[in-house]
């Protein structure tokens, strides 16, 4: 088990909603949706959605997730918040929620930003802090297309860094959002990843492994939950 520590400001940590272990902040559509449907481009044969997906369920619920520290509410393009959190006198830290960077910032990086549109920059008032040796990616909140932006991702130490704030600049997707976006949304998923290079090994299957490897699948085809019971960790 690896622990991620978040610190905030004394004075803001009776106001900013908290961190949470992304398994506990799983989606309201993943409950909601159904194990089973009727594929209509299958002539109605019945098929299991993606609740019956392991992987992509434990994608949803790595790491942690930051939230959003108060309501914004977007309307004709203009994002606007009502909040009034204490000055800070000895931190620098801003008392915005969102920030921007000009598009020139992008510039070189195919992010397609329609013309004048700037990048958000999600504001983060937590500090956190993993174990001596472990970095954190920070990215968009995994398999939430529901989400009307789009976190790029960044990677930094863990360790080092433990007591600085990570800021996390995100592209607007939906530019026809109109509306409030809740304080505690998901802005970033944070995933400790141990420190260390990668290596690459590439093989062809021998026959055991061919064997092997046919067996695993047609189990999954045949047993549902079979990954969860046999595989998961």
């Amino acid at each position: 088990m690896t622990t991620i520590t978040a610190r905030c400001h004394p004075l803001l940590e009776p106001i900013l909603p908290r961190p949470q272990l992304a398994g506990r902040a799983l989606p309201d559509w993943l409950r909601d949706m159904p194990s089973e449907v009727d594929a209509a481009s299958l002539g109605g044969a019945p098929v299991r959605t993606l609740k019956h997906c392991p992987p992509f369920i434990d994608a949803l619920a790595m790491g942690i997730v930051i939230p959003l520290a108060t309501d914004l509410t977007i309307e004709d393009g203009q994002i606007s918040w009502d909040w009034d959190p204490p000055l800070l006198p000895d931190s620098p830290q801003t008392r915005a929620p969102i920030g921007l960077h000009v598009p020139e910032q992008a510039s070189g990086v195919p992010l397609r930003l329609p013309p004048g549109q700037m990048v958000v920059k999600f504001t983060n008032f937590w500090s956190l802090q993993a174990p001596e040796g472990w970095d954190l990616l920070f990215t968009h909140p995994l398999n939430r297309a529901d989400l009307p932006f789009q976190t790029l991702s960044g990677k930094v130490s863990g360790d080092a860094f433990g007591m600085g704030n990570v800021h996390f600049p995100a592209l607007w997707t939906d530019p026809g959002f109109s509306g409030t976006l809740p304080a505690g949304t998901p802005v970033a998923q944070v995933i400790p990843v141990p420190r260390g290079k990668t290596e690459l090994g590439i093989a062809p299957m021998s026959d055991e492994e061919v064997t092997e490897n046919t067996r695993i699948h047609a189990a999954l085809q045949d047993a549902p939950g079979h990954y969860r019971k046999t595989f998961r960790r």
